[in-house]
């Protein structure tokens, strides 16, 4: 990872970059369970609710300052008891998959809950991504359960399995 950077991305340097992954994943992939491409509109709008919630954009940038790939997390349920859980995602550019890259994102994307004093991180994978489950159960997440037919894209059914990471934090979870 020499010849990479972490950063903090915001809408001003990576809006261009982060959509061009996004719609990339949606057009070719079972990773978003969208069907039309995110515009820049889109863009500002997800990166207004990031920066209101206080949830990180994190990214990995190559020596020329090109985004290689990122990854957020954002409210799990909007309930006051799940305060410290997360959703969390990463994309990797297609030119950049199978360097490690995830792996760089998603130790990022743990140690950010870490300091923010969460609990719980999840992520909701495709069942059929095994790139994914192999990365996460790598990072040591476990499968807690996977729902069979949530989503219909490219003529079939989806099923969407969820891996869980627990935290040691926060050290003191107070209720309210």
């Amino acid at each position: 990872m020499s010849n990479h950077s972490i950063v903090h991305c915001t809408f001003d340097r990576h809006a261009d970059a982060i959509l061009e992954i996004f719609n990339d994943a949606i057009l070719n992939s079972t990773a978003l369970y969208e069907y039309k491409v995110r515009t820049l509109q889109t863009m500002a709008s997800w990166f207004d609710t990031k920066r209101a919630g206080g949830f990180p954009v994190i990214g990995v940038e190559d020596h020329d300052g090109k985004l290689l790939a990122f990854g957020s997390y954002g409210s799990f349920r909007p309930f006051p008891a799940n305060k410290y859980t997360v959703e969390h995602s990463v994309y990797v550019h297609k030119d950049q998959r199978g360097r490690g890259l995830g792996r760089v994102v998603m130790q990022e994307i743990i140690a950010a809950a870490r300091q923010n004093g969460l609990h719980t991180l999840i992520g909701g994978i495709d069942s059929t991504n095994a790139g994914s489950i192999a990365l996460h159960e790598r990072l040591g997440f476990r499968h807690v359960g996977t729902l069979p037919h949530v989503g219909f894209k490219f003529g079939r059914w989806l099923d969407l399995a969820f891996y869980q990471l627990l935290l040691d934090t926060p050290a003191h979870p107070v209720d309210g």
